[in-house]
């Protein structure tokens, strides 16, 4: 049977997809508050430059993946308007529910659905935009759902990636300190969960570099691909657009 990483362990590929759901399971509740405090605020700055470089108009189709407790369906939705979609997604129950009681909350009604992006339950090219913020990561086959993304979106349809990335050099010790020891006592104090995020942490570095990512990205069904860091590559968001 296949093998995949798992933070920084080696297991089977579908007990990754039980030990990612469990991580997500434990952090749901605590999710949006966990976010604040881990990246000072600044996610919510990611997120909002993410929204404006989708450049979205009235009527656009959104396709949300990994879209969690919901904060970038509601940003795609005000951009969409009533005559648009978006369409909120996640693999785990426990986050979608969390998101769509908040989209509720704020009289938000969007069409909500577990699935897994790897298979998603859409028609081709479908969608003007899909987006995938801080969840790419923790996918198995990275490839396949790059293949699925782009199967679902029209010609020339973009791609957001929203990940974290590699620092540059000057902040990879400060980094690696904050990522490993402060993070895990964080989880453990807020979310009483110190493994969860001690997980996220190796997930990062697990992750594909920003020139790794974009040649996947080209590899899958994106002619072209931009790279923005964030935060001296803290973070980075890939545009793709359709071939």
């Amino acid at each position: 049977m296949a093998s995949t990483d798992f933070g920084f362990k080696t297991v089977d590929e579908q007990e990754k997809a039980r030990r990612v759901r469990g991580v997500f399971d434990s952090v749901a509740s605590k999710y949006d508050i966990m976010n604040d405090l881990m990246s000072m605020g600044l996610h919510r700055a990611w997120k909002a430059y993410t929204v404006m470089v989708a450049n979205l108009k009235a009527g656009d189709k959104v396709l949300d993946i990994a879209g969690g407790t919901g904060d970038m369906a509601m940003a795609f939705a005000e951009k969409v308007g009533a005559s648009g979609q978006v369409v909120h997604t996640d693999i785990n129950l426990a986050m979608l529910r969390q998101g769509r009681e908040r989209l509720i909350d704020k009289g938000v009604l969007l069409p909500t659905a577990v699935c897994d992006a790897e298979q998603l339950p859409f028609a081709d090219q479908h969608f003007d935009l899909v987006c995938v913020a801080f969840g790419l990561r923790n996918m198995t086959h990275k490839d396949r759902a790059l293949r699925e993304m782009s199967r679902v979106l029209k010609p020339g349809g973009k791609l957001l990636v929203l990940e974290f990335s590699k620092v540059a050099p000057p902040l990879t010790k400060v980094y690696d300190w904050y990522s490993f020891q402060v993070l895990p006592r964080l989880g453990k104090m807020v979310a009483g969960d110190d493994a969860s995020y001690r997980y996220l942490a190796e997930s990062i570095r697990m992750h594909p570099d920003q020139q790794s990512l974009k040649a996947l990205m080209q590899q899958n069904g994106f002619a072209h691909v931009d790279i923005h860091n964030l935060n001296l590559g803290v973070v980075a968001l890939h545009v793709g657009i359709r071939c």
